[in-house]
């Protein structure tokens, strides 16, 4: 699978490829990154990306331009490539996004800068647009390294045990369980009694236990909807 990241700071992107999970997948080829910046194709002589906003108002404005040109250039190369704006006026990322993403070929990830990106490049090329939170940072780039590690976790062979997905919170609506690792005590806490007894139908009964508190206590709204589905399903 191939990610392009439309930045013009790639520096900011790049380390995060560098170790760990992605950083194998990439050396098995089962992802592969590329960069595109929007500034090499900009037809200013000073190599300008931004203007100031029509209409007013404080901040400037990403200008079409260079974002028109390097898409039209990516889309004229990839014929596949599904293209993501990031921008905090948009639906929520979720983890069936990154399931149903996980089986495109080619995805596009544009970062904004300063107070946006010109709505006329939106609406032009975006498949899709998202947001990650209901708060601001100062660009797309953060966005979409979340988006690319969470859609890459869903590629087949990036992760070790494919088994652990559908264990993890936001497969169902509850919350994953609580974990514990050796040592069984430790600064006199310990992992509970049950985990240690190799009674797995009992262990499978308090994990549920467990992530129905966790979510009751972090993500309500989470538990109502597991018990509406509990219902449903009887």
């Amino acid at each position: 699978m191939t990610f392009t990241f439309v930045t013009l700071f790639k520096n900011i992107v790049e380390g995060y490829f560098t170790d760990s999970i992605l950083k194998r997948a990439i050396d098995k080829e089962i992802l592969n990154i590329n960069y595109l910046d929007p500034r090499e194709f900009s037809d200013n002589k000073h190599s300008k990306v931004d203007d100031t906003a029509v209409g007013g108002g404080a901040g400037m404005v990403m200008n079409p331009q260079p974002l028109f040109d390097s898409l039209s250039e990516l889309k004229k190369q990839s014929e596949e490539v599904h293209i993501v704006f990031l921008t905090p006026v948009a639906k929520s990322f979720t983890q069936n996004d990154a399931k149903r993403l996980a089986k495109k070929s080619h995805i596009a990830f544009v970062s904004g800068r300063y107070e946006g990106i010109d709505e006329r490049v939106i609406e032009e090329f975006g498949d899709e647009v998202f947001s990650i939170g209901d708060y601001i940072l100062t660009g797309g780039e953060l966005p979409s390294l979340v988006m690319c590690d969470a859609i890459s976790r869903n590629v087949d062979g990036v992760l070790g045990n494919s088994e652990s997905l559908s264990i993890e919170s936001f497969e169902t609506p509850l919350l994953e369980a609580p974990s514990f690792s050796k040592p069984k005590d430790f600064q006199s806490c310990s992992v509970p009694s049950e985990y240690l007894k190799g009674n797995h139908s009992k262990i499978r009964s308090l994990k549920l236990a467990l992530s129905e508190c966790k979510t009751k206590f972090f993500r309500p709204e989470q538990l109502l909807k597991h018990r509406t589905r509990k219902s449903y399903e009887k």
